[in-house]
């Protein structure tokens, strides 16, 4: 496939998984990524399991195709390569704090003044006006402070929890690959770069106020918050008689569809609560008893092919180790395996998305730490005398 990012350059100086999750898609896209690391390196290197110190697994999975330099930028050799590094930058990626990143010299306008045409990014954790502005942010604040955990209990659970995913991260993550997007189309036409601010809390903020605003969304309140039909306790997979399915019932085809098959014609006909989305919605926890009694009397295998005959979104609930061998993902190649330079065979994640019909060319393994100082550094013009004090670390 054309790489239709080629010929772009992009250092990143971002850790863990937001912004190094926002690069590795520019990667896959066709930029050339550098991965700007302070010398103990992104701090997901060292979350295990590793086969090798500082090559962990959250690390190989976020780093895929991008050239690692490790820089002091609190050191004047170093400061003075990042911005040799910049001339020649169609974009910069940093989540580390703007007070931070001003005390070390590197601010929109001093870069700016080295490449007027750069794309500069700032990942906060809050935005930059506010009570909080300022403020770090981990995955599990802001799920906390964008009400995940209230919401689940809402949903059934006994205390509060977190999603045991960082899907915060890796949401805002491709909201940095699209404004990043962005921001070089505009370029395109005016020929000047863009700063981007992209706050963690506010962006996921809005997109769970997007699914519960419910009767708030209108002044004055016509109705609590919150989607009734999502927050049920009885939205979950449903229980067959050897294990679980799950099941989506959404439209006015699929319910009756369902009713169909499971023998309940009269119910359907008998209670108008079914017969739109609207009533489903308002009375989903009543409705739901009865789907959950019903799906109780027949095993996973017969429920799965009544539904799929029936044309009713239905699957069977993974565990992660069913999940890897997932026979679509395999059709669309999404689980790769790849032999790595240090760490040996591995399997890597691929995009599933096609472009004319072909799918990108896997990116490279993530990097050692440092593996491409000398290299990158040399090609952007670095003195030699430079190079050696900075590899050496004097």
């Amino acid at each position: 496939m054309t790489k239709l990012l080629e010929g772009y350059r992009v250092l990143d100086l971002s850790q863990v998984v937001m912004g190094p999750v926002a690069t590795q898609i520019l990667a896959e896209f066709g930029a050339e990524v550098i991965k700007v690391e302070p010398p103990s390196g992104d701090t997901s290197r060292h979350i295990g399991p590793m086969k090798n110190p500082g090559m962990g697994y959250i690390f190989l999975h976020a780093n895929r195709g991008k050239r690692s330099v490790v820089l002091d930028l609190k050191d004047a050799d170093g400061l003075a390569a990042l911005f040799k590094l910049a001339e020649t930058a169609d974009v910069l990626v940093s989540n580390t704090r703007a007070e931070a990143m001003d005390r070390l010299g590197l601010s929109y306008a001093r870069l700016r003044e080295a490449n007027p045409r750069i794309v500069y990014v700032n990942l906060l954790g809050f935005g930059n006006e506010g009570p909080r502005a300022g403020d770090p942010a981990y995955e599990d604040l802001i799920q906390s402070l964008t009400a995940v955990p209230s919401l689940l209990m809402r949903a059934g659970a006994d205390e509060p929890m977190f999603v045991p995913l960082a899907f915060n991260d890796r949401a805002c993550g491709l909201a940095c690959a699209n404004a990043v997007l962005a921001s070089l189309l505009a370029r395109h036409r005016t020929g000047e770069g863009q700063h981007i601010i992209l706050p963690m809390f506010e962006t996921m903020a809005a997109s769970v106020l997007a699914d519960h605003m419910g009767g708030a969304t209108f002044e004055p309140p016509i109705g609590p918050m919150g989607y009734q039909r999502i927050l049920t306790d009885l939205r979950r997979p449903y229980r067959t008689q050897d294990g679980y399915v799950s099941m989506v019932l959404y439209t006015d085809k699929h319910w009756r569809a369902f009713v169909r098959i499971a023998g309940e014609e009269a119910w359907f006909a008998e209670d108008s609560r079914l017969h739109n989305l609207t009533a489903r919605s308002t009375h989903a926890s009543e409705i739901y008893v009865r789907v959950v009694e019903i799906m109780h009397g027949r095993s996973s295998e017969q429920w799965l092919t009544a539904l799929h005959e029936a044309d009713i979104p239905a699957a069977v609930v993974h565990t992660l180790e069913s999940l890897v061998e997932d026979p679509q993902l395999a059709a669309m190649k999404v689980v790769r395996t790849s032999t790595h330079p240090s760490e040996g065979v591995l399997r890597t994640l691929e995009p599933a998305l096609r472009f004319d019909g072909q799918a990108a060319e896997p990116l490279c393994g993530a990097p050692r730490l440092g593996e491409h100082t000398q290299e990158v550094l040399r090609e952007a013009g670095v003195d030699e005398d430079r190079i050696g004090r900075i590899v050496s670390g004097r």
